[in-house]
């Protein structure tokens, strides 16, 4: 008789893992969205729960990339260790958490990884080695939420670690159980929140949850699972003694669960309490630098602000996650704490249940552009053109689920997408995929820079055929060349030679032109050699920290020396490069 082979977690399944994750929240990214009804029910927890998830496995690929150009892994690869490769999963989980149940998968990881990736720990995960990991996991995230209650995706991912504690084997056998043992808890959360039983609806971060966990099954065994809830598992003990036509009165807004008492709700993904007949009016989120002490006094300050509270990370690093009615105060909190950035603030808007009743359906427009930009001042400037805008920030490109985020929020039928990035195409291509399988006729046209896009959205006639309209645009970006200046981080190779760091770095077309000393006079040796091939219109986009007189000193040299050839000159703001040129 066969032997069966011993499954088990390394560096290359954890990346496996993440990869099927990815992909099973991408499908069940908008049923999960749908059973968001408590505390603000707007549909986003599949979302956030497809971000976070994103940014862990875009931290895991970039740790196998680093390996894959070190000298010599052509003939013996090497790759990442578990150890690295949960560490990666982990963090950027944590930089990349999406509201409350990203936060709380975020912890998840983090437990995990504690146990995975400790000192002594085998390169290899077993099974018993899981069990650990799974129960530091649920642990760690029941102590993150500062009210945990039963009903919500801390039960699921506690349900989990219990039914791998009572399982032995390897790592597929505890991984399918604690899957198991998640959607058995996951089809009774109805029995344990009252919202979602008169919702109708299962824990939407449980069900998240359960997704991952499914994943990790299919890395371990190469078997794919069910994720739907194991409502079997659910006995008839455990459930409410409901109607089996609820009928209005067991809608969301009908009142306080009669077996609940007048007690507030909880947060169907926190466990945080928020009280029925109102709520906190923003979201606040950011990463935090500080130390353990600093971030207890943080959390009792935030307590006292707001409810829905959740603190992840660790080792000087945080997420925060707050719902607030005083947003200001919840950021000072945080610039007391330590160091606050990432900062993230949304207005829950009238219409959520926190200030009553469904908001109405809004009538979808015809055409939409959605547009990356790199700085604020852009945001406003395509704003004010009429695109929807996904800010990127200096070193923090947005991920898909963002990008598809805009298009929904566009709310159009037709969408023209400008990444205005080379290096986003591939991430552009995959939201508009997405987008294009819910119904939204999405064109991509490949802008490589702001002023590109610029160049197309100046062009754009929502009157036109959808199809003419998208070959104008694209014409109009094409036919803009496009620099930029900025400064080197670090000594390196570029195609013009050598550059130190600190050294003005002048780029025509994405590549380094010029190397010079000065701002100004760099920009100019760029805007001459894009001007030799002649040109109408200059369009200078100028960053926070370019000299105050460089967009001058650039209008007089285009005035006097190029006939006929206009200038258009935008603040940028914060964008990362200090000057970006535009010659169409």
């Amino acid at each position: 008789m066969a032997q069966v082979p011993q499954t088990f977690l390394d560096g290359l399944a954890v990346r496996t893992w993440c990869g099927l994750a990815l992909r099973a929240l991408g499908r069940a990214r908008a049923e999960i969205d749908a059973i968001n009804v408590y505390p603000v029910a707007d549909g986003d927890t599949g979302t956030n729960l497809y971000l976070t998830v994103e940014s862990a496995a875009t931290a895991v690929e970039a740790v196998f990339a680093g390996y894959e150009t070190q000298p010599g892994y052509a003939t013996q690869p090497a790759g990442p260790t578990l150890a690295d490769a949960v560490r990666a999963m982990a963090h950027g989980a944590l930089i990349g958490a999406r509201g409350n149940s990203g936060t709380i998968l975020a912890q998840l990881l983090r437990g995990m990884a504690q146990v995975l990736a400790a000192d002594g720990a085998q390169p290899r995960c077993d099974g018993p080695a899981l069990r650990l990991a799974l129960r530091r996991a649920a642990d760690s995230a029941r102590q993150a939420v500062a009210h945990p209650v039963e009903g919500t995706v801390l039960t699921v991912a506690s349900a989990a670690a219990d039914a791998a504690e009572r399982t032995d084997g390897d790592c597929g056998t505890v991984a399918r159980a604690a899957h198991e043992g998640a959607r058995a808890a996951l089809a009774a959360t109805p029995a344990q929140l009252g919202v979602l039983a008169r919702a109708g609806v299962v824990d939407a971060g449980g069900s998240g949850l359960v997704a991952v966990l499914g994943a990790l099954v299919e890395a371990c065994t190469g078997e794919t699972v069910d994720t739907e809830p194991d409502r079997a598992a659910a006995t008839p003990n455990a459930l409410p003694d409901l109607d089996p036509d609820p009928g209005p009165d067991l809608a969301p807004e009908a009142g306080p669960d009669p077996e609940a008492g007048p007690a507030p709700e909880a947060d169907a993904d926190t466990g945080a309490c928020a009280a029925e007949d109102g709520g906190p009016a923003f979201e606040v989120i950011y990463l935090l630098e500080a130390d353990d002490t600093a971030v207890a006094r943080l959390r009792t300050r935030l307590d006292a602000l707001g409810d829905s509270l959740v603190v992840v990370g660790g080792d000087g690093l945080w997420n925060v996650h707050v719902h607030v009615d005083d947003a200001g105060a919840a950021v000072e909190a945080g610039v007391e704490a330590g160091r606050p950035y990432r900062i993230r603030i949304t207005h829950f808007g009238l219409g959520d249940v926190h200030t009553g009743g469904p908001r109405p359906p809004r009538e979808r427009a015809q055409r939409a552009v959605v547009a990356v930009v790199p700085g604020q001042g852009l945001a406003e400037l395509y704003t004010e053109a009429g695109a929807t805008t996904v800010l990127a920030r200096p070193g923090e490109p947005p991920a898909s689920g963002e990008l598809l985020a805009a298009v929904r929020r566009a709310h159009a039928r037709e969408v023209v997408l400008l990444p205005n990035d080379a290096e986003l195409r591939d991430t552009a291509a995959a939201a508009a995929e997405q987008a294009r399988t819910e119904g939204v006729r999405v064109a991509l046209i490949p802008t490589r820079s702001a002023v590109q896009g610029i160049a197309a959205l100046a062009v754009s006639e929502p009157g036109r055929r959808f199809d003419e309209d998208v070959v104008q645009m694209t014409s109009a970006a094409g036919a803009t060349r496009y620099g930029e200046v900025v400064v080197a981080e670090h000594r390196s190779w570029t195609t013009a030679g050598i550059c130190q760091a600190g050294d003005v770095l002048g780029l025509i077309d994405g590549d380094v032109a010029v190397i010079g000393a000065d701002v100004t006079t760099t920009a100019e040796t760029v805007l001459d050699r894009m001007l030799q091939a002649g040109g109408e219109l200059v369009t200078l986009v100028i960053g926070d920290e370019a000299p105050e007189t460089v967009a001058a000193h650039l209008e007089t040299r285009v005035r006097e020396s190029y006939l006929a050839v206009d200038t258009a000159v935008y603040r940028g703001g914060h964008q990362g490069a200090l000057l970006l040129i535009g010659v169409e």
